[in-house]
Order: C-alpha cells, then structure tokens, then sequence
C-alpha cells in the first residue's frame, strides 16, 4: 500500500471512528482511491462491505499476499475462490460475490518450523527480502497498469513472471 501510495502522492489518513485507512488521487486511469483495512486480515469484509454500500461496488481492486506464490511473483484473476485466505473469504462473503479483480503478491510458504501467522506478519529475509521488495514494487505498477490499460494489459505483463532484481544500489 505504502509504495502505491508514494508513487500517486497519496497520504493515507484513517476517518474518525473508521477501521481503516484511505486516500484518493488522479491516477493513470482515473481517480485511484487506497483503501487499507485495520481489522484483523480475516475480518477484511467488514471494511469492503461498508466501502462499498457507501461508494458503490464497480471499479475496485483487492491486492492481497498469497503463500501459494513464492516472493518476487504476482498473479492477476478477474474472479476466483477463496482458495482458503481467509482475508478473500471475508470479502467474498460480505460482498456475496467471487467476482471481483484481485492482485496476488507472494509472500511464499513458512518453513516447517515457522508457523504461518508468524511468516506473514514477519518481514522475509535473505534472497526473498530483495525479490519481496521488488514484487511490492511491480504491484504498485500493476495497479497503475490496470487503471490505465485494463485487466488483459495485466494478466499479460504481470501474472506468474518472476519480477527482476533491481539492478540500482
């Protein structure tokens, strides 16, 4: 969110009584709100749910990690299950839809030893640091690409492609 946000010059600020935090600005495409929820990761419905009656439910985007891809790869759908994140069938069933666009970021899976809250909610380290970085990175370009040009523009430039190592410092 903090990458997005630095790249469109949107300070996030959290409304009185709110459980979340938002920000608007010209974007690409058109006007880009960022919305980031304070709940619990699996309670992220209850946010959307009253985003949405409040604004209307078109034009909205959800990025969320997944352990199903390892670090440094992003994966774009138009529509999907939960596939068990908790987090997605929050908003699946406070919106009563699957149909919505979401970006995948990898975050990889916890070592046998690492239980998965603590690998989420921990910062990765070694090689994954750089390639998460950059993955960070490209999902804040993906989501301009899809205000800009569309899904199909993302799903082709962003989906399953490992992003590159920075070549800068």
């Amino acid at each position: 969110m903090e990458a997005l946000a630095g790249r469109l010059s949107v300070a996030l600020r959290k409304p009185l009584l709110r459980r979340y935090r938002i920000g608007s600005a010209e974007g690409p495409g058109g006007r880009i709100v960022l919305v980031q929820p304070l709940t619990f990761m699996n309670r992220s419905g209850e946010v959307a749910d009253r985003l949405i009656a409040a604004h209307g439910s078109t034009g909205y985007l959800v990025v969320h990690d997944s352990m199903d891809l390892s670090p440094g790869h992003l994966r774009f759908r138009l529509k999907g299950s939960s596939g068990g994140h908790k987090g997605l069938a929050s908003l699946i069933a406070a919106l009563g839809t699957e149909d919505f666009p979401r970006l995948a970021v990898g975050v990889g899976r916890p070592s046998s030893r690492e239980n998965v809250i603590d690998h989420v909610l921990s910062a990765p380290s070694g090689d994954d640091a750089l390639r998460f970085r950059e993955s960070i990175e490209a999902a804040a370009e993906a989501v301009l690409a899809y205000s800009r040009d569309g899904a199909a523009k993302v799903m082709n430039e962003f989906n399953r492609k490992e992003v590159p190592p920075s070549r800068g410092g």
